[in-house]
């Protein structure tokens, strides 16, 4: 199997099969758009101790932002500050490469899944929506990002 067809089974089963979506029910809640295609998610976590807690999330979109917010759930979730944000940094900087870089599997897991995206201008943010929505839930809970 090529990696790319790898890749596109983990993008699908994220899609098909989103993990922490549910309806946000925390006292932080954000709702973040993208208007260029219409993609839509609203984000709530906790984070206590420093330790990101209770995402969950709820969304409509194409299968890369619906995907991207199921796989960046699983990445932040549970996870300290610190963890989310270095997730949070190596994501964006993939995101934003045009394809130069490949991003770091041992950070990222199934986000690298997503690592032909940044070829794609007008995709980029379907990716990086939900990781926004997170960045801005995160410092109104108070956290540094």
């Amino acid at each position: 199997m090529e990696l790319d067809s790898l890749y596109q089974e983990v993008i699908l089963d994220h899609y098909k099969k989103p993990h922490h979506k549910g309806v946000p029910t925390g006292a932080i809640q954000v709702h973040h758009v993208n208007p260029n295609c219409g993609d839509e998610i609203t984000l709530s976590l906790d984070i206590k101790d420093g330790i990101v807690r209770d995402l969950i999330w709820d969304g409509v979109g194409c299968s890369i932002s619906q995907a991207s917010a199921s796989i960046m759930s699983d990445l932040v979730d549970g996870k300290p500050v610190a963890t989310a944000q270095v997730a949070l940094k190596e994501f964006t900087e993939l995101m934003q490469s045009k394809g130069a870089i490949s991003g770091d599997e041992d950070i990222l897991e199934d986000a690298i899944a997503l690592a032909g995206v940044s070829k794609f201008p007008a995709r980029v943010k379907c990716a990086l929506l939900s990781w926004m929505a997170f960045k801005d839930a995160a410092i109104q809970n108070g956290a540094e990002l």
